[in-house]
Parts: structure tokens; C-alpha cells; sequence
């Protein structure tokens, strides 16, 4: 895939940060879910470099039961969605980490990049000049993590 961006000319100054974005939300499946699949283990990821799309996907086990070992106070899939992009916090404490959603936050807000991301019942939006978090109900429920980037 990045070998194919590094080919489009528009994209030049963005695609190393586009591939940063996949990278960091495709590794979370892995490092979050290694020895705990709750069934089918590894990601789907596509890609349509035409239609300015990546897709990543995972049955893993979410957003909410990653976070809940090491914040047990967290009760919906909205509030781990919330700490996951705006607090530095790791589901594989006590490991120093924590920071890459963070990361993959600013880089979206700095840049023409979308984001949808979707685990449990919620639903998170991130868009270019935009800093806030959208945060709402997901049309349905999705078991594991869901991400489309539009770039």
C-alpha cells in the first residue's frame, strides 16, 4: 500500500502519514488481542488507493474490554472510545505506551484525513481542523474494532 500512495502525486506530503494511521490502528489489533482472539484471529485490511479508502478489521475484543483491565471504572463503549483518543492509557499496562491513538488524532486533525471508527455500540469521527471528538451510537453493533480512512 505505501508504495502504491508514494505513486500519487497529490498525495506526496501525506501518504508516510497515512501509513502511520494504518499502522498504528492495524498493530492495535494485534498487540491489544495476541492470545485472547475471541474467535477468528488476525485483520482484515483492504484498500482502495482509486476511491481514497483503507479498511481495517478485527473480531478482537474491542475498545472497552482492552481498557476496562486497566481503567475497571469504564462502563460504556462511548467512554472507552473517548479515553482511548484523548487520554494516554495503555491495555497493556504496566507497560509504558499509550500514546498512538493520540497520535493517529493529531495527525487526522492537522491533515486531509477521515477517520470512522467504530467497536461495541459507539462510533467515532475525526476530521481534519476538527479536534473534538465525535463520539455517538454506531448503527449497529460491532464485535472488535472497525476502521475506515478516507484520505
Amino acid at each position: 500500500m505505501e508504495r502504491f500512495l508514494s505513486r500519487v502525486r497529490e498525495l506526496e506530503s501525506i501518504f508516510p502519514l497515512i501509513v502511520a494511521v494504518a499502522g498504528e490502528i492495524g498493530n492495535n489489533s494485534f498487540d491489544h488481542n495476541l492470545g485472547n482472539w475471541p474467535d477468528l484471529p488476525g485483520v482484515f485490511f483492504g484498500y482502495d488507493i482509486d476511491k481514497r479508502k483503507i479498511v481495517l478489521a478485527d473480531r478482537g475484543q474491542g475498545v472497552l474490554a482492552t481498557l476496562h483491565r486497566v481503567r475497571p471504572t469504564l462502563e460504556t463503549h462511548a467512554e472507552a472510545l473517548k479515553v482511548a483518543f484523548s487520554e494516554i492509557i495503555s491495555g497493556r499496562a504496566p507497560e509504558s505506551r499509550g500514546n498512538g491513538l493520540k497520535f493517529v488524532r493529531q495527525v487526522i486533525a492537522d491533515n486531509p484525513i477521515g477517520l470512522v471508527f467504530r467497536t461495541g455500540n459507539a462510533e467515532l469521527i475525526l476530521k481534519k481542523d476538527k479536534a473534538d471528538l465525535d463520539i455517538h451510537g454506531s448503527p449497529s453493533n460491532f464485535r472488535g474494532c472497525l476502521a475506515f480512512i478516507m484520505f
